[in-house]
């Protein structure tokens, strides 16, 4: 994993646009990954939850949700952005959310960053895309693009 890209002001984020923001280490995504997001999410269809049942599927093993790998944007981006001097962040959104690939029980994962916008509010904040490729290691296709969309205020 690369350092996290740290922006202590607006200025900071409007520089930076275009900028590769690198890599997060490899986690792995297990069935107790997969089996507790289905109970938060109340989506136990038998794809991601049956093994038994998967093993005779489309994909041979069970696969994470696609709603799961989008959820790891946010465990993924404090990994590559840090902030000083914040005042406050808020989650705006996302744009252009993609599952290319599906990602199966023991498949390692990582976030990969590219501050694609930045612009400037008349409030004083900035507005922020973050796309975030969730890449599966050794896959020509990743499990979930999504362009996450931030206001800062520094």
């Amino acid at each position: 994993m690369n350092s996290p890209v740290t922006f202590h002001s607006v200025d900071s984020v409007l520089q930076a646009q275009g900028l590769a923001l690198g890599h997060t280490d490899w986690l792995l995504i297990d069935q107790q990954r997969i089996d507790t997001f289905a109970t938060a999410t109340g989506d136990h269809q038998w794809i991601h939850v049956d093994p038994v049942r998967a093993q005779a599927g489309p994909f041979g093993v069970c696969i994470a949700h696609g709603f799961l790998t989008l959820a790891l944007a946010n465990l993924f981006l404090p990994q590559l952005v840090r902030y000083e001097g914040l005042r406050m962040g808020v989650n705006y959104g996302c744009d252009k959310v993609r599952f290319p690939a599906p990602v199966p029980v023991g498949a390692r994962v990582r976030g990969q960053g590219l501050l694609t916008e930045a612009k400037a509010l008349a409030d004083g904040g900035v507005h922020m895309v973050v796309r975030i490729t969730v890449e599966i290691e050794n896959a020509p296709k990743p499990g979930c693009v999504a362009d996450t969309i931030s206001r800062l205020y520094f």
